[in-house]
């Protein structure tokens, strides 16, 4: 047998490690079991902090194993499960995107736009639309990657380097888009309960949209290094094609360019309804002393983000004949909702570990903690930053999903750089960077099985080693790429999103 290189065996061992944690819904109990055990323990030596929010104030250590805690654990479990921040966001979001998904628009929407450029931006296009293709949550994953390869095998290049393309743009770019989607509530609303732990105040004022400006302009700068990683790279070591698959495309249906054309007619009769709501001087959804930033609207785009999403979908779907009736509608809401169940069990445990370790001010005291410790060794800066990156990317290594990765590290990390005067926005944005950008090299990544058997159609021989040696040079570029421009923007000192400074004060 020939002997596995290092590359080899290191995935192994990743591998191997990642297959013993247990399920994120099991670690999450685990997790708010140590809590309780851990806070019984430290508040028995006494350790208490000054509130960095409330001068003079003292905090300490409750204890869950108490009277008092005990009492707490009980009474307090549904309200942790129904106020975990993601799952009412995250539900109404995907009441929205469910139904485009569910009757076709996104797919025909990814196809279309793929199909209609010039051969010579196709590689680009590919990449974009994977980029974009996260305001359908996780529909990317299913239609790109094969649709890349297809694409790709039609022009006469290698169906692996369009599949590897568009897994690129779907997992690698997961964090950037030209829209707000899914994955901002999901990850803003832990983050605003993070901010919480130092300043309720400053936590108040924050919106999900914290990322935007920032994700808009990663949008190019990803699509222009998975462009040039495939074509300079990956499609060159890949060779030449000698397989049996000669695909070709296929184009959009009469009826399908039908449904596309009155969906997109009726998101801009919806966006005009939202932005008479909104752009007026005295429109309802603007604040009490007239702007934007802070404001009803603001607060309300989660169900804006459902409706914009909802209202073409049903159009798209009356004109497909996928939808006849409200009983079709509500089917396929019904569908989407069951396609939420694993979600909605991981939000009760990670709920009350979210719950317990803010009731027991661990994440206060470690925050004042863990900012004195850097502040010593003085580590600050951009060198602090791109520590918190590499750590955030190793732990992705072993847990794939974003939002079980960020429940656990944002009350730790978000207070932690708060109290170093950096905001929660920047933190977030950089959790996201590394989440991304490895997603596309760790065999633990929900759809990376899928991917795998996407692309066994063109290579039998493709296995996690093969795969992951063709993703890392994407893993690797977007990482360093996208972690100069987050220097840049902290340089230029521009806000991330409207009213999301980079510094905390």
């Amino acid at each position: 047998m020939k002997k596995k290189g290092l590359l080899q065996r290191s995935l192994d061992r990743v591998e191997l490690v990642g297959n013993k944690l247990p399920h994120p819904v099991t670690l999450f109990a685990i997790l708010a079991l140590l809590v309780v055990i851990a806070s019984a323990i430290v508040s028995s030596f006494g350790i208490s902090v000054e509130h960095p929010g409330n001068e003079g104030e003292i905090v300490e250590v409750t204890n869950l194993l108490s009277k008092e805690g005990i009492q707490y654990i009980f009474t307090s479990i549904t309200e942790n499960f129904i106020g975990f921040a993601p799952l009412g966001i995250v539900l109404v979001t995907m009441l929205g995107i469910g139904l485009a998904e569910a009757t076709g628009l996104i797919s025909a929407l990814l196809r279309g736009f793929v199909l209609f450029i010039p051969k010579s931006l196709i590689t680009a296009g590919l990449v974009f639309a994977g980029i974009m293709s996260s305001v359908a949550s996780d529909a990317g994953y299913v239609v790109l990657p094969p649709l890349g390869a297809v694409i790709f095998a039609g022009l006469g290049r290698h169906p692996l380097a369009g599949l590897t393309a568009a897994f690129a743009g779907v997992s690698g770019g997961f964090s950037a888009n030209l829209m707000i989607t899914s994955v901002d509530p999901l990850l803003g609303g832990m983050t605003i309960d993070a901010a919480k732990i130092i300043d309720p105040a400053y936590a108040a004022d924050m919106n999900v949209a914290m990322n935007y400006y920032f994700i808009i302009v990663s949008v190019f700068l990803l699509t222009l290094i998975g462009a040039w990683v495939t074509e300079r790279i990956v499609e060159p070591r890949l060779g030449e094609y000698k397989g049996i698959y000669r695909e070709k495309l296929e184009k959009l249906q009469p009826v399908e360019k039908k449904g596309l054309i009155w969906s997109i007619i009726s998101v801009v009769i919806t966006a005009v309804i939202f932005a008479l709501l909104v752009l007026p001087t005295n429109a309802p959804l603007r604040g009490e002393d007239g702007g934007i930033i802070q404001s009803p609207f603001m607060d309300s785009l989660v169900p804006i983000i459902a409706v914009l999403f909802f209202v073409p979908g049903l159009v798209y779907g009356m004109i497909s004949k996928e939808i006849r009736n409200d009983k079709d509608v509500a089917e396929q809401l019904s569908k989407t909702m069951a396609a939420m169940g694993m979600f909605i069990v991981l939000s009760f445990t990670a709920g009350q570990f979210v719950a317990f370790f803010s009731e027991s001010n661990m994440g206060l005291v470690i925050g004042v903690y863990g900012a004195n410790f850097l502040d010593s060794i003085s580590l600050t800066g951009i060198p602090l930053l791109l520590l918190f990156i590499v750590i955030s990317a190793i732990i992705n290594l072993f847990i794939g999903s974003a939002s079980a990765k960020w429940a656990m590290m944002a009350p730790i990390f978000v207070p932690i750089m708060m109290q170093l005067g950096y905001s929660p926005e920047l933190t977030q944005m950089a959790y996201r960077i590394s989440d991304s950008t490895t997603n596309i090299i760790t065999p633990l990544m929900t759809y990376f099985a899928l991917i795998i058997a996407f692309a066994q159609k063109y290579d039998k021989k493709m296995g996690i080693g093969t795969l992951i040696s063709v993703m890392i040079p994407y893993s690797i570029f977007f990482l360093i790429g996208w972690s100069i421009l987050l220097i840049a923007w902290i340089m230029f000192g521009f806000d991330l999103g409207p009213g999301s400074p980079i510094y905390y004060n």
